[in-house]
């Protein structure tokens, strides 16, 4: 149907306008993302459309998808040209309109559809775009989907059949919206600051949360895709800074940050103390293991190592999994292995059957988290989390490193400390006590201390994160030896943010 997508082209020529434009590196682990206009133009999102729907036909699933896009300046432009390539494929397309990610995975049980492709760039910086893919719910694409997508749209492979059709489905955000409120109310005041960056969690987070009862505060809610004062990473200082100032200034409870496409959430308590999302899964796995002793909570490699030596998750029986990072492979993870919740320490939580569906939405999240303080009348959150044994984290801290040179840097890092581990060398004087390779390598020394370096699923970086139960000079400790091991490889560059 097209020609062959090229990996390049001039913008402002024939060329650009006539062949699909695809750089390769856009397929990545679990996601697809690309910036727009010079790695992939609306031909090649066509061509990615055809190549979706025919790995949807390969699949022998029922040919239907819900499509969504975030608020950005050209999402629904992108949408709409994968729809046309899904429609040319024979695909029967349902679309949403401007949604958050989690209300597309919604709607593939609301609607009784199969599959899913939501046009979003999350929270990555304007001029990005991507796609989150899934044909079997509540699942997304694992790297044998991936592979297999970039196979058949690089080399052309897409089959155009007839039978697609478009439908738009009105007003499906009050689905949505219903869906999340029928629950009784919050039965104690709460007063949260909502922060939401200007993304699209803006147009429906207030609203929800207000039903249920809480008195919002609303911080960077109105829509504007030029994103005039931050990203909406709720991972990110600059963010949570900002949250911080106005739960100091409103005298609120909690402040809770929603990234660009709401899938998750960050948490500010009431004094003004970022707590980053591992320890807000500790915090909620207290809460939820107190409710369903025993239960298993799957945990992202990045995280804190509380959810094995907390007390009170040993006294409530809780068991902990440590497994890949990405939001992909923590949602197969916790739907093949009945857990509980899965938490990431990117903000990714993934409610599975009673709480939820088992996908990850911010707005579920920020519920739990209301949940929890509600069932704790007379505790702050910040007393919530003072309760926990104190350690010492960074941020996600991210060195660049090209996609095409970022995999052999980290493969060449787990050689180094399986090397160490193996000659016994000492780290500080100390041996290492555990290595975790699932997912880069997780170095963790006799004192708990541990350092953690992966690739970035989705973009060209690095991801480096330290902690330590000792102290904080334990932790800096363990960051100078892993950037130390980084410097000597030449290809990674700068960190977004570091100690």
């Amino acid at each position: 149907m097209f020609s062959l997508p090229r990996p390049a082209l001039a913008p402002n020529t024939y060329a650009y306008e006539t062949q699909p434009l695809v750089k390769p590196t856009g397929f990545r682990e679990y996601d697809a993302r690309w910036l727009f206009g010079s790695e992939i133009n609306l031909m090649g999102v066509q061509a990615l459309g055809l190549g979706l729907g025919t790995l949807i036909r390969e699949r022998g699933v029922q040919p239907e998808i819900v499509v969504g896009h975030d608020f950005r300046a050209y999402s629904a432009s992108i949408k709409h040209a994968l729809a046309n390539g899904l429609m040319a494929a024979g695909i029967r397309v349902h679309d949403i309109g401007l949604a958050l990610s989690p209300m597309a995975y919604f709607a593939q049980f609301a609607l009784e559809v199969p599959c899913v492709a939501m046009v979003t760039a999350s929270h990555n910086d304007n001029g990005w775009t991507g796609v989150k893919m899934g044909v079997n719910r509540p699942l997304t694409f694992g790297p044998g989907e991936m592979a297999r997508l970039k196979q058949i749209v690089l080399s052309g492979a897409g089959i155009a059949r007839d039978g697609g059709s478009y439908r738009y489905v009105p007003d499906f955000p009050e689905i949505y919206i219903r869906d999340l409120t029928d629950r009784p109310k919050l039965k104690n005041p709460i007063k949260a600051v909502v922060a939401c960056g200007n993304g699209t969690a803006g147009a429906f987070a207030p609203r929800i949360l207000e039903t249920l009862g809480v008195e919002v505060v609303p911080l960077d809610c109105e829509l504007d895709f030029t994103f005039p004062k931050y990203n909406p990473n709720p991972e990110d200082l600059e963010m949570l800074h900002a949250m911080r100032d106005a739960v100091l200034a409103s005298g609120a409870d909690v402040g809770l940050g929603f990234d660009g496409d709401g899938d998750r959430c960050g948490v500010v308590d009431n004094h003004g103390e970022e707590i980053f999302a591992d320890k807000v899964g500790v915090m909620l796995a207290r809460d939820l293991s107190a409710l369903h002793p025993g239960a298993t909570f799957v945990v992202d490699v990045k995280s804190t190592g509380l959810f094995i030596t907390d007390p009170v998750l040993i006294a409530n029986g809780a068991k902990a999994d440590y497994w890949k990072t990405g939001h992909s492979y923590m949602k197969r993870r916790v739907n093949e292995s009945g857990a509980l919740v899965g938490f990431e320490k990117s903000g990714h939580y993934f409610f599975n059957t009673p709480i939820g569906r088992g996908y990850d939405d911010g707005l579920v999240s920020a519920i739990a988290i209301l949940d929890m303080l509600d069932r704790n009348p007379g505790r702050s959150l910040a007393d919530l989390k003072d309760a926990l044994p104190k350690t010492w984290s960074s941020p996600t801290m991210s060195p660049h490193c090209a996609d095409e040179t970022k995999y052999g840097v980290v493969n060449a890092v787990v050689k180094h400390f399986e090397a160490m581990q193996a000659r016994g060398d000492t780290i500080d004087g100390q041996k290492i006590r555990d290595l975790v390779t699932v997912n880069g390598v997780r170095v963790t020394v006799e004192d708990g201390s541990w350092g953690l370096v992966r690739a970035s699923s989705n973009k060209p970086e690095l991801v480096v994160v330290v902690e330590s139960p000792v102290s904080e000079a334990r932790m800096r400790d363990m960051f100078a030896l892993v950037d130390g091991v980084l410097r000597t490889h030449p290809e990674v560059g700068a960190y977004n943010q570091s100690l």
